[in-house]
């Protein structure tokens, strides 16, 4: 969404990128999903990765919480149009993605997770996605709330080259801290393609449940941890996807740059056999 958002012209400077679109262009975030449903998604993530308390209080939209994320869910929702669609709230980590560093002490992220989960039981998505997290401490605090909200959810992680988390922990003792509660699925997101078909092995040796995998592409610079970027074509996508099927993968997207034709293209490779997999 965030890179769609800037391909369009509907960017925004942090702290709210993709955020800012629900205030400026709700009808630019409601075009984008709806290419997203044509292009054959199952699946489609709310435009909630930077509604978190965090970022609203930095860009002073803190009020405006919950009809912000509601908002979000329901332009997902107008997009399928009726159709079989899941809509999936996506939770970020409070602070940077690839700063794990600056994740805060546990009794701020639990009560920052508190507030978001608060306002998206009020949305009502059909799940939450905790998505590209860097640490295990806020992948399980995040999963925890998430849980006692008795909203179903699933975790993405993203990883060093060597598959640890970037804050350098093992992604078996995150999955092992996970899975307790039940997770939908449990993935891996935002590396380059080649990165995550290396690495999805070692997940799934890690954990039972279903797997997601969705890289970023276009990159100009690799990402703290790895030593490559990636710039696929759509074609050259479905190529990786097949590979993270044969490894097990039945949720299978795109993060960061990808586009509703690389979907497409995995629309193509997965057929209709493994809808809602």
């Amino acid at each position: 969404m965030g890179t769609e958002l800037e391909r369009r012209g509907a960017g925004h400077p942090l702290p709210l990128w993709s955020a800012g679109a629900l205030l400026s262009a709700p009808e630019v975030v409601e075009a984008i999903h709806r290419e997203y449903v044509e292009a054959g998604a199952d699946i489609l993530v709310a435009n909630t990765f930077r509604t978190n308390p965090r970022t609203l209080r930095a860009a002073g939209c803190f009020p405006d919480g919950e009809s912000l994320n509601r908002l979000a869910v329901d332009l997902a929702r107008r997009a399928a149009g009726g159709r079989e669609v899941l809509v999936a709230a996506s939770v970020a980590p409070v602070e940077n993605c690839y700063h794990p560093e600056r994740v805060p002490a546990e009794s701020v992220l639990r009560a920052e997770h508190e507030e978001m989960m608060i306002w998206l039981v009020a949305a009502r998505p059909d799940l939450v996605w905790i998505e590209t997290m860097n640490t295990l401490r806020e992948a399980r605090v995040a999963a925890e709330v998430a849980h006692s909200r008795g909203l179903p959810f699933a975790v993405s992680f993203v990883v060093r080259e060597d598959g640890d988390l970037l804050s350098g922990e093992r992604l078996e003792d995150a999955i092992a801290a996970i899975e307790p509660l039940e997770p939908l699925a449990l993935g891996l997101n935002c590396i380059p393609p080649r990165g995550l078909t290396a690495l999805l092995p070692r997940l799934r040796r890690a954990t039972a449940c279903p797997l997601a995998a969705y890289a970023h592409i276009g990159n100009p610079t690799p990402i703290r941890g790895w030593r490559f970027a990636q710039d696929v074509t759509p074609a050259e996508y479905a190529q990786y996807v097949r590979q993270w099927l044969d490894l097990g993968a039945t949720i299978l997207g795109g993060c960061c740059g990808t586009t509703a034709a690389h979907i497409r293209a995995v629309r193509g490779v997965v057929g209709n056999s493994q809808k809602f997999a």
